[in-house]
C-alpha cells in the first residue's frame, strides 16, 4: 500500500510532464501508467524513485513521438545554432494553443529537450542521459526548439485550417485559456437566420464571451470546408445541419458566423486536416 501512495504523490508531476510533451492528457495518462507497471514489474533497487519515474515517463513518451514521426537526421546530430538563449524567460510555460500546433513540428528531441528544460527547469545533464546524448547537444536541441517556438519560418506559420483544428480542440476539451488564446480581442459569433431558427445564438461579442460559449461544447462537430474555406460542422444522423464559418486572421479567430441555409449545407465538403476527405 505505501508503494501504491508513494507513486500516486508523483502522479500529478508525471501527469503535467507527459501532457505537455505529448499534448493529448488522455495519451498522458495511459503513459504514466505504463509507467506504474512498469515499476510494479521490476526487480531493480531504486534509490531516487521521483528521478526513476521521470526517467521511464520521458522515454515512454520519446518512444510515444518518435512513434508518430520518425526520427529526422538533424534530430541526431544538432549542428550549430545562432546563439544559445538558453538563460532566457522560458517560453514553454506561456505557447499558447496556435503554437502548440509548432511544438507537434518539433523533432521528438527538440521537444523533449524544450520541454524539460524550459517547463520543468531540468539540467541538461540530465535531459542528455534522457536522449542518449551529451549535454551540449541537448542545449542545442532545446534552442533550436525555442527559436522554433518564438519564430516560426515561413513554412512553419500556422494555416487557417490548423488554427480552426486547434479552436475546435480546445472547445471540446474545455480548455478556457487556449481558447482565449486563439480569440481575437473583438471576436464576434453572429448567426443567419436558418441557424438562429435551430437554436444557436444570435451574436456573442468579445473574446471572454465567445470562450465561455464555446468551453466544453461542439462535440459533435467536424471538420469540412465551406465555400473553399475551413471551417467545421455539426453533423446529425450523418448530414451536416449547421456549419461553424471560420474567419481567420493572423493566426487568430475574428469571427465565427453560424450558417444553416440549405444551399450553404448542401455544399459542405469534409476534410481532413488542410485537404478534402477522400
Amino acid at each position: 500500500m505505501q508503494q501504491d501512495e508513494w507513486f500516486e504523490a508523483e502522479r500529478p508531476r508525471l501527469v503535467r510532464i507527459a501532457s505537455r510533451m505529448l499534448g493529448d492528457a488522455n495519451e498522458a495518462h495511459d503513459i504514466v501508467q505504463q509507467a506504474w507497471l512498469r515499476w510494479h514489474g521490476t526487480d531493480a533497487e531504486i534509490e531516487n524513485l521521483p528521478g526513476w519515474l521521470t526517467t521511464v515517463t520521458t522515454r515512454l513518451c520519446l518512444d510515444r513521438l518518435r512513434s508518430r514521426t520518425p526520427v529526422p537526421v538533424d534530430d541526431l546530430d544538432p549542428g550549430e545554432t545562432v546563439g544559445d538563449p538558453a538563460d532566457d524567460v522560458t517560453l514553454a510555460d506561456t505557447v499558447g494553443a496556435a503554437l502548440s500546433v509548432v511544438l507537434d513540428r518539433l523533432s521528438p528531441g527538440e521537444r523533449v529537450a524544450f520541454v524539460l528544460h524550459d517547463s520543468f527547469g531540468y539540467e541538461f545533464t540530465t535531459i542528455a542521459e534522457l536522449l542518449d546524448t551529451t549535454p551540449t547537444a541537448a542545449r542545442k536541441l532545446a534552442s533550436r526548439a525555442r527559436a522554433k517556438v518564438r519564430q516560426p519560418a515561413p513554412e512553419d506559420r500556422l494555416a487557417d485550417w490548423e488554427v480552426v483544428d486547434a479552436f475546435m480542440a480546445a472547445a471540446k476539451s474545455g480548455e478556457f485559456d487556449r481558447l482565449l488564446q486563439l480569440l481575437a480581442p473583438e471576436a464576434t459569433v453572429t448567426a443567419d437566420r436558418a441557424a438562429i431558427l435551430v437554436g444557436t445564438p444570435e451574436r456573442i461579442e468579445g473574446r471572454d464571451e465567445v470562450a465561455t460559449f464555446f468551453n466544453g461544447s461542439a462535440q459533435a462537430a467536424l471538420p469540412v470546408f465551406v465555400e473553399g474555406r475551413p471551417a467545421t460542422a455539426w453533423f446529425h444522423l450523418g448530414q451536416a445541419r449547421v456549419v461553424f464559418d471560420f474567419t481567420v486572421e493572423d493566426g487568430q479567430v475574428t469571427a465565427i458566423v453560424f450558417r444553416a441555409e440549405p444551399d450553404v449545407l448542401a455544399h459542405v465538403v469534409r476534410r481532413d486536416g488542410g485537404n478534402p476527405r477522400g
